[in-house]
């Protein structure tokens, strides 16, 4: 229903910046610069497990618009956002996650520029995150050739959401590790301020590996190879999935809120990063996304969080239900 949502408005939404939307952030040109703005909403109840403190919460609503600039390649200037609180709201917890916001902006070096609150039947958060950069990163910049790169590792938001969703009993050894990436992410601005100069298109993983990969073939007019084996997961999160009786590379795929950026960057080029990443994969003339797992070459499912159906895609939608 997401995608209908917003398909229904687009038809009646006609003046739009000089970047049309369908990007993690709209953008305006304003002398040589672009001017980059994104906003994303928190609400509680679909967006915060029980195990997530206040604090972690403001900071994540920070983090997640800060993460749409960064994947725009811009540098991020500004946040402002607007508060739906319940009437019943405990001020303790309300006070918890000013402080996380406050944190996130102090971590991300980040002024708020205004904010708004209003009476809600749950707890929201509606964060906007300005940017600026000399140069776009776009999800249809793709060009065969391209490296299919990312950063960080996949699969452990997921990974530790399941573990706790359905009570698994693990050591810290693999929870405490996964948790962190569930409940403490942190935005790639350093990656995609670099990433800026170099790359050809750009998305952050938000909703998923695998969808994000999608819409990258989709809006570039490309074919998309991955190689399963190149997945950058970690030990802790095979680990979950072996106890979970799921794929490890399945999850990984479908693992959203990881705030990592895939991007795609030709080859010779590559080199010249100065950031941590993995090569997963290639840009093919074509259309679709590819998979290759343990030889075998197939078409990627369609993996990854849509909001209102509140589930993912694919192999996990019968978890989410």
């Amino acid at each position: 229903m997401e995608r209908e949502i917003i398909e229904l408005f687009m038809r009646h939404l006609k003046i739009q910046g000089d970047l049309p939307l369908g990007d993690d952030a709209g953008a305006i040109k304003l002398g040589n610069e672009w001017f980059v703005a994104t906003n994303d909403m928190l609400v509680r109840k679909t967006d915060v497990p029980d195990i997530m403190t206040p604090e972690q919460v403001g900071f994540k609503a920070v983090t997640m618009n800060v993460s749409d600039v960064a994947a725009m390649g811009a540098r991020p200037v500004g946040f402002l956002f607007s508060l739906g609180v319940p009437g019943d709201i405990d001020m303790d917890y309300l006070e918890g996650v000013a402080r996380g916001i406050g944190d996130a902006l102090e971590f991300y070096n980040l002024p708020v520029l205004s904010a708004d609150t209003n009476e809600a039947d749950d707890l929201i958060i509606d964060g906007i995150a300005l940017g600026r950069t000399g140069r776009l990163l776009t999800r249809s910049g793709a060009k065969p050739g391209d490296l299919v790169c990312v950063t960080g590792d996949i699969g452990r938001a997921l990974a530790g959401l399941l573990l706790w969703r359905y009570g698994v009993d693990v050591s810290g050894r693999i929870r405490r590790p996964l948790y962190e990436k569930l409940l403490e992410p942190r935005a790639r601005v350093a990656e995609g301020i670099e990433l800026s100069g170099y790359a050809n298109a750009a998305i952050d993983i938000s909703d998923g590996l695998s969808k994000e990969l999608h819409l990258l073939a989709r809006m570039s007019g490309v074919r998309i190879e991955v190689d399963a084996e190149r997945l950058p997961v970690r030990k802790e999160a095979v680990e979950a999935a072996r106890m979970l009786g799921i794929s490890a590379v399945e999850m990984a795929l479908a693992s959203g809120e990881e705030f990592e950026l895939v991007f795609t960057i030709p080859g010779e080029v590559a080199e010249s990063l100065r950031v941590e990443f993995t090569v997963i994969g290639r840009v093919e003339k074509g259309n679709g996304v590819y998979v290759t797992i343990g030889g075998k070459r197939e078409e990627m499912p369609l993996l990854g969080w849509e909001h209102l159906n509140r589930k993912v895609y694919g192999t996990y939608r019968a978890l989410f239900r």
